[in-house]
């Protein structure tokens, strides 16, 4: 808005022609003509006005009466701190302006016709005749609406805040070096110590450890990762040292921030205390290691039981047929030892598994019966153990039962491999063989064998010889879930 003041009095009004002369020889040589300035004043898009030295406004052009929606009779002649909300705003724009300063985007609320309130920013030089202030030259930009953008981001910021104060876990923020630019309440619990903005750097504990406890350097943390890579870090446990030595697992999650190019800016990082979660790891550890345990001494209590009936037999039927379950309860007992041993909630060693059983089955079979053993070291399903465990026994027995000569001699061959996805275990011997669709002096083994294969989902099928060739397909997929 521009205000523009002329003086009063005889000799101001002499003076005023000599300008107005002045200004027509000047519109001559330019070419402007004095009604183009005039046109500039009334009609241009900034708002402008002029105030007297007294704090009249003397005049103002149509985007000023615009702005605030007053009538030039409503604002022109009337006192400038009429319209301007604070006071002391105004005093001191008048106040420095007289003393020949020069103020620019001056911040001001002004007040409109509708009672709303107006955010300016006044741009204002004062015009002096012989050393007195007679008016200023006011430029007038609303801002109103950048304001408001202002005041609902300063909330946005004070709402996330507060937000971030009331997590539990500790979060912090870094900048683009590392340097720590804010942190939580339950970032300094957590670590037991108030970092400093702007020195700390990488992390707020105070030393850090790998899972394993390596000393871990901060540059070396994962926060400094995620910014040195420019990625975020996760799947990482850590632990931390507070200043009094205590010591605590956790989770960190640093994540980049980047500006609105893409540009890495800083990073955030929450750090989640796992010390109630690895108390509870560590308690169903136990639970499950007594669990295991007790099992297993039932198992063998249970082979000890059968074996002492099959030696107490004078049946010899019955005592094939305790012999048989005890070679069976063997079997899941080295199942189950390989589990309890393995600790893997997910599944063991197909290798260490296999030779286990193999050796337990191999107990009862004849000095010359050799077994040749070949397993890819693949991840076995836990769920596939037991069922599995007894398919090896009863194929193995059938073979040294049926495959060897005279002498009891023959060679056993057990290979479990991964072909296409699916788990191929393939028992075979040198001896005879047989059709799985004859199966009179093997019915009651590959009855089994087919029955547990049906648990794991999976196939059965048997080569004729010489030399039986048995191969038990199935998918990992079976346990999945």
């Amino acid at each position: 808005m521009v205000h523009v003041g002329f003086g009063q009095g005889k000799c101001e009004e002499a003076v005023g022609k000599v300008e107005l002369v002045s200004a027509n020889l000047q519109i001559g040589r330019t070419g402007v003509s004095l009604e183009d300035y005039e046109d500039f004043f009334e009609n241009g898009a900034v708002a402008l006005h002029l105030v007297g030295g007294d704090g009249t406004i003397l005049r103002a052009n149509r985007a000023e009466l615009d702005l605030l929606g007053y009538t030039a009779e409503e604002y022109i002649g009337r006192q400038i701190s009429d319209f301007h909300v604070d006071a002391e705003t105004i005093d001191e724009m008048l106040t420095r302006l007289a003393a020949g300063e020069k103020l620019l985007r001056f911040p001001a609320r002004l007040r409109a016709k509708d009672g709303s309130i107006k955010h300016v920013e006044v741009t204002s030089t004062a015009q002096f005749r012989n050393g007195d202030f007679i008016n200023t030259r006011c430029f007038t930009s609303d801002v109103t609406e950048i304001v408001e953008v202002r005041r609902q981001l300063v909330q946005k910021d004070e709402e996330m805040r507060q937000i971030l104060e009331a997590l539990p876990a500790a979060v912090y923020t870094t900048d683009v070096h590392g340097k720590i630019t804010y942190f939580n309440r339950a970032a300094v619990e957590l670590a037991g110590r108030e970092p400093v903005i702007g020195v700390d750097e990488w992390c707020v504990t105070f030393r850090l450890f790998t899972a394993d406890g390596q000393p871990l350097p901060h540059d070396e943390c994962p926060m400094a990762i995620a910014l040195k890579e420019n990625r975020p870090v996760r799947g990482v446990e850590a632990m931390a040292q507070r200043p009094d030595g205590a010591m605590f697992p956790f989770l960190p999650f640093p994540t980049p921030m980047r500006d609105g190019d893409g540009n890495l800016v800083g990073a955030v990082n929450m750090l989640v205390d796992i010390s109630d979660r690895k108390l509870a790891e560590t308690n169903q550890k136990i639970f499950l290691d007594e669990l295991n345990h007790r099992v297993k001494n039932n198992m063998a209590m249970l082979y000890a039981l059968i074996r002492s009936a099959e030696r107490e037999t004078e049946n010899s039927e019955a005592r094939t047929v305790l012999r048989n379950a005890s070679q069976r309860v063997g079997a899941m007992a080295a199942a189950q030892q390989t589990l309890y041993s393995e600790r893997n909630q997910s599944g063991v060693d197909a290798s260490i598994f296999v030779n286990a059983v193999c050796n337990s089955a191999s107990q009862v079979f004849s000095k010359e019966v050799a077994l040749h053993i070949d397993v890819e070291p693949e991840l076995l399903p836990n769920d596939a153990a037991m069922p599995l465990a007894l398919v090896i026994n009863e194929l193995l027995t059938n073979a040294a039962k049926h495959g060897c000569d005279d002498a009891g001699k023959c060679d056993i061959w057990v290979s479990l491999r991964r072909t296409d996805g699916d788990f191929v275990l393939t028992i075979y011997d040198n001896g005879p063989g047989f059709n799985l669709e004859d199966t009179g002096r093997r019915s009651s083994g590959t009855g089994l064998v087919s029955g547990l294969v049906r648990q794991l989902r999976g196939s059965f099928s048997v080569e004729p010889g010489p030399g039986a060739k048995c191969t038990v397909r199935f998918s990992d997929q079976t346990f999945s879930g």
